[in-house]
């Protein structure tokens, strides 16, 4: 059995997999998510700090989500992110478009390097036609 400390309330509880949170507080944290999505939904030119007034959801938390692309920006929305490479504003995540294309461009050639050149057999089909026979073995 593995039982960890929740980060958030300090209470002991059986850990499965995922962060360190025990399921009470995930439940709790996930109703935020719930209400902070709607109220995003019902006021779409609102504010971060309108957002975590009205929701009582702390400021950082609202980034987190976005930044996870849980939660995403309505066009023409007052809250501005950027793409950490570029600086491009986008709706959610952390890189654009074009960034993440050319991150997953580098990821494929850096396998492709890394990657070993496994060389095949050669193999003689004439090989076995010259061979000597035996009938009896």
């Amino acid at each position: 059995m593995n039982v960890r400390n929740c980060r958030k309330c300090g209470k002991m509880f059986n850990y499965v997999m995922g962060p360190f949170i025990c399921p009470v507080c995930r439940d709790k944290g996930e109703a935020e998510f719930q209400k902070v999505k709607e109220y995003v939904r019902e006021h779409p030119g609102a504010t971060v700090n309108e957002v975590s007034d009205v929701c009582e959801v702390p400021v950082s938390q609202i980034h987190q989500w976005l930044r996870e692309e849980r939660l995403e920006l309505a066009e023409g929305s007052a809250i501005i992110l950027q793409c950490e490479t570029c600086g491009a504003p986008i709706s959610c995540g952390r890189y654009c478009e074009k960034c993440k294309r050319n991150l997953a461009m580098g990821f494929k050639e850096v396998t492709r390097a890394a990657a070993p050149k496994i060389e095949e057999p050669v193999i003689n089909k004439n090989r076995d036609r010259d061979r000597m026979r035996f009938l009896n073995k």
